[in-house]
């Protein structure tokens, strides 16, 4: 491999476990850990902190917090 994939972090809260996978394998890697040891329901996710991290990025990007910072 010439470029290293950036790594996602997943935890559940149930098991209290928490790993690293590389990004093109988290959705393979929640579903096969929610199904083998949840019954499929959607407990293990990919870190809370990094998902509000990365709406925030979004939300910025779109420009949706100009109206707070901008004029005043």
């Amino acid at each position: 491999m010439s470029s290293e994939e950036p790594s996602v972090p997943i935890v559940c809260t149930d098991c209290g476990t928490e790993t690293q996978v590389p990004l093109s394998d988290v959705a393979d890697t929640l579903e096969r850990h929610n199904d083998g040891k949840h019954d499929g329901e959607e407990v293990a996710e990919v870190d809370p902190a990094l998902k509000d991290h990365l709406a925030d990025l979004v939300a910025e990007d779109l420009g949706l917090f100009e109206d707070e910072h901008g004029a005043g």
